[in-house]
C-alpha cells in the first residue's frame, strides 16, 4: 500500500507543479494565485481567479480535463491494493477456482 500511496502522491505533486507553472506562465498569475488555482482544479473545486489571455484559457481547459483523469488514476492507485487483498480474503482466483 505504501508503494501505491507513494505513486499517487508523486502523481499529485507532479500535476500540481505543472499546473502551478502553467497558470503562472500562461495565465499571468502570481505564484501563490497560480498554486491556488492549480490546487482547486486538481481537487475538483474549480478555478478561483479569472484568466484573460487566450493561452491561459486554453491551458486551464486542458488542465481541467487532465485533472479529471489524474483523479481517476489516483483513486485507482489507492483502491487497487485494498481490492487485491479483498479478493485474496475470499480466495478468488483468476481462473475461477477457489481453494
Amino acid at each position: 500500500m505504501l508503494r501505491h500511496g507513494g505513486a499517487a502522491l508523486l502523481a499529485i505533486a507532479v500535476s500540481l507543479a505543472a499546473g502551478t507553472v502553467g497558470y503562472h506562465a500562461l495565465g499571468d498569475l502570481a505564484w501563490v494565485d497560480a498554486f491556488e488555482n492549480a490546487s482547486m482544479i486538481l481537487g475538483g473545486m474549480g478555478p478561483v481567479d479569472p484568466i484573460t489571455r487566450t493561452s491561459g484559457k486554453l491551458f486551464a481547459s486542458f488542465y481541467a480535463l487532465y485533472s479529471g483523469v489524474v483523479f481517476l488514476v489516483v483513486a485507482g492507485l489507492l483502491f487497487t491494493p485494498v481490492l487485491h487483498r479483498l479478493l485474496h480474503h475470499f480466495h478468488l482466483e483468476r481462473n475461477g477456482r477457489s481453494r
